[in-house]
């Protein structure tokens, strides 16, 4: 069993077709030829300098090593990871029939594969520091081998893919090349460390204190329900000196690891009638299952739904704001870096 990373679009703009359509595909603009019938690499060379005759040869060669095994070399029985951009977390998906071409198109899905995911959703912290290091590759398409990766994601999915154990993530890790290093994304790997910390450190309720410290510098005068029953709610937030204003928002927060459902936001619409809000908020550390969005169209102007991803962009977009001692259980430093471009 192999295990292959595959990425849905440079900004996962792809991500909705590959998990609805339970496909990968290959997403190379105007690659109309079926790679099925190409016997050598140097044909598939051949066919990328005819549609891109600017592309440097470097350039090329690097694409021939991504396309070419998508069709010669993945199996049925494979492991797919896919990556996700819209949330932190991660699909899995088991190959389950052989490469399709349709040189109709549409421009840019002519190669496919059929898969069946097996584990929907799952939290990037669940996976070691590792692991996610090679998940942050720049390739679209690559054959992951380092750090035993094939044994210990099989051991994850015999556990329902909770989060990995400490022998598993501890256990030193293969040396990182110079190029490894160079073809990773170190802002996906800043975030997850920032989002392992959070773990650490705001367990349970205590993710809602942190919620609640983001509202507070966003300006909300806020009440926290106790941890244990919260009568539908965690966090009352209202605008205003004295919390009297509008937007007045019910705020529900889930630290739990796996996505939530429609039926869970539902109440918290039901929690905005009951205490005479005008808005909700939800905060679901595990992501949403992905008919939540779609179904909530209707619901536009009254309920917003944060990922961990969104909640982490608001904890940058606020953090100068942040209690101090909130500050010192959570030391971040902005930086900058060269941004790597293909």
């Amino acid at each position: 069993m192999a295990i292959w990373l595959i990425r849905a679009g440079s900004h996962g703009e792809y991500e909705q077709k590959f998990i609805q359509e339970n496909r990968v595909y290959v997403t190379w603009d105007d690659l109309n030829v079926d790679l099925g019938k190409l016997s050598e690499r140097a044909h598939l060379t051949k066919a990328l300098t005819e549609r891109y005759p600017d592309a440097k040869p470097k350039a090329i060669q690097n694409w021939v090593s991504q396309v070419w095994p998508f069709a010669h070399e993945v199996r049925k029985g494979d492991l797919v990871i896919l990556p996700l951009k819209t949330q932190p977390a991660i699909y899995v998906g088991e190959v389950i029939g052989d490469y399709h071409a349709e040189p109709q198109g549409p421009n840019p899905f002519f190669h496919w594969r059929p898969v069946k995911w097996i584990g929907e959703a799952v939290p990037r912290v669940n996976f070691g520091k590792d692991l996610l290091y090679t998940f942050g590759a720049f390739l679209t398409i690559c054959r992951v081998q380092r750090n035993n990766a094939e044994q210990r994601i099989a051991a994850m999915r015999a556990n329902g893919w909770k989060p990995e154990t400490i022998t598993a993530v501890t256990k030193p890790p293969a040396p990182m090349t110079d190029e490894a290093a160079e073809d990773s994304d170190l802002e996906d790997l800043g975030r997850d460390q920032i989002a392992q910390l959070i773990v650490s450190r705001f367990k349970g309720h205590g993710l809602t204190r942190l919620v609640e410290a983001i509202l507070k510098a966003q300006g909300y005068t806020t009440y926290r329900s106790p941890e244990g029953a919260d009568g539908g709610v965690d966090i009352l937030a209202g605008s205003g000196p004295l919390g009297f204003d509008s937007p007045r928002l019910c705020v529900e927060v889930k630290s739990e690891g796996g996505p939530i459902d429609r039926s869970s936001v539902d109440k918290l619409l039901g929690a905005v009638s009951k205490f005479g809000a005008g808005e909700g908020l939800f905060v679901s550390w595990g992501g949403f299952k992905s008919n939540v969005q779609k179904e909530l169209a209707a619901s536009f102007f009254r309920v917003r739904l944060w990922t961990q991803k969104d909640l982490l962009e608001q904890l940058f977009a606020h953090y100068d704001h942040l209690d101090e001692d909130l500050k010192a259980e959570l030391p971040l430093k902005r930086i900058w870096t060269v941004a790597v471009q293909e």
